[in-house]
């Protein structure tokens, strides 16, 4: 049967929302609609909807009455968090609304079938009007990441939970996923997977591209992938376990995002004269594109905000990288002398960074770590390599880092698989091209 999955949608002190038809409190029976707020107050949950107050315990439960004609809008989600386009907007969603406490604030969660969120994740994650290939290809990674992590999820309460944080005096090593939710299985956010109800219309095509992949997922020795996604590897994809837990899944490995090895460069690169070389040029690859239609098909309007993507440049003074440092990850080493690659990825990502510093110096890792230390939302990627501007005292007055790819790079590449649609790929190739080795195979 289709699974019904819990998505974490709002963490705050008050949430707001409005019922349109009927919804049945799950507790009491009681049949509600109209608006709505949750408070909490001493640790006890407060509902008022249209002025009434309704007794409420947690889990707060409201069911739709009609799970096709009914929905509810929550007010002020932030999405987009922590990056350069972070907002509040209202969204409007489909099935069960719950109210849980988490550390001292209120969590509100979407209880809704799968294949109705693929529709929503896809109409988020990129255009409505993308091709239909690239449509199709997105739905089962979608599909297949999430079951994925739901069986993540039953496998760490039956294990426990495990170290994702590893620190010394002098090195931090620590990586972010999914396993921080334990009262759902995905958030909403790009943490996860975007998610934001049916708030933005779908169309026919992703309706289609969802039906015709109905229950399709991608396996490997019968266990359904970790699916990942990011927007733009920057010509060659990352390995998982180089992102994430000390894992090896075969079929998430380097690949060459072209259909061969551009010329003239050697791709070791652990090498960082080579690494140096691929971010600084322009090697071919699918998602080394510049046609905005493409472009349109996965990046939303905000997203188009961002101009630069297959290669970027930033610059920092020497009092930006200090106080970013501090800020974002917590580490002050006195003036920032250098920032020194230690260990980098299959797609020149940077593994473990350097920080050099007049009183101390500090190892960091993996790459959204260092993305998360080096930007006031996230870094584009951490395949970049680092330019030192003026010195003065032998304190160097700016960094210019100029990088490669937007994402972690794992899986498929979004705007690579974007261009393989428009030049003609069927879905299954685009999907042998960013998975090898795994299997499509039908789960319900």
């Amino acid at each position: 049967m289709e699974p019904k999955i819990k998505v974490g949608i709002v963490f705050a002190p008050i949430i707001s929302f409005t019922l349109s038809g009927k919804f049945r409190h799950v507790q009491t029976g009681l049949e509600l609609e109209g608006h709505g707020e949750a408070v909490l107050q001493n640790n006890k949950l407060e509902i008022h909807i249209n002025g009434t107050q309704i007794p409420g315990s947690f889990p707060f439960d409201l069911e739709p009455v009609s799970y096709e004609s009914s929905d509810f809008v929550l007010h002020k989600v932030t999405i987009g968090i922590n990056f350069h386009w972070e907002r509040q907007e209202d969204q409007k969603f489909k099935g069960a609304l719950r109210i849980i406490q988490e550390d001292g604030k209120l969590t509100a969660i979407n209880i809704l079938n799968l294949e109705d969120y693929l529709i929503s994740v896809i109409s988020s994650e990129m255009s409505a009007t993308s091709s239909m290939e690239l449509l199709k290809a997105h739905a089962v990674i979608s599909r297949s990441w999430l079951l994925a992590q739901i069986e993540k999820g039953d496998q760490l309460k039956d294990k426990g939970g495990y170290k994702t944080c590893f620190e010394t005096s002098g090195e931090r090593i620590k990586w972010y996923d999914r396993e921080d939710h334990t009262n759902f299985d995905v958030c909403a956010d790009d943490h996860c997977q975007r998610y934001q109800g049916i708030t933005r219309a779908s169309t026919q095509a992703v309706n289609s591209a969802i039906d015709q992949t109905s229950g399709k997922v991608l396996t490997y020795n019968n266990v359904i992938c970790d699916a990942r996604f990011s927007k733009c590897c920057g010509g060659v994809a990352e390995l998982f376990e180089n992102a994430w837990e000390p894992v090896h899944h075969p079929y998430l490995t380097s690949v060459i995002d072209n259909p061969e090895p551009p010329k003239g460069y050697d791709l070791n690169f652990k090498e960082e004269a080579n690494a140096e070389m691929w971010i600084k040029t322009s090697p071919d690859a699918f998602c080394n594109t510049t046609n905005k239609e493409i472009l349109s098909q996965v990046l939303n309007d905000y997203d188009q905000e961002t101009n630069d993507f297959f290669r970027w440049k930033v610059t920092y003074n020497q009092e930006q990288i200090k106080n970013l440092l501090k800020k974002r990850v917590g580490i002050d080493v006195g003036d920032v002398l250098d920032l020194v690659p230690v260990e980098r990825g299959e797609s020149s990502r940077l593994i473990k960074l350097k920080i050099v510093g007049s009183v101390a110096s500090k190892t960091i890792g993996k790459e959204l770590e260092i993305r998360k230390a080096l930007s006031e939302s996230h870094l584009y990627s951490s395949a970049f390599v680092v330019e030192k501007g003026q010195m003065i005292n032998n304190i160097p007055q700016t960094f210019t880092l100029t990088g490669a790819g937007w994402g972690h790079g794992v899986g498929l590449c979004q705007i690579g698989a974007a261009v393989m649609g428009a030049q003609g790929y069927g879905y299954e190739a685009i999907l042998n091209h960013y998975f090898r080795g795994a299997a499509l195979e039908k789960r319900y």
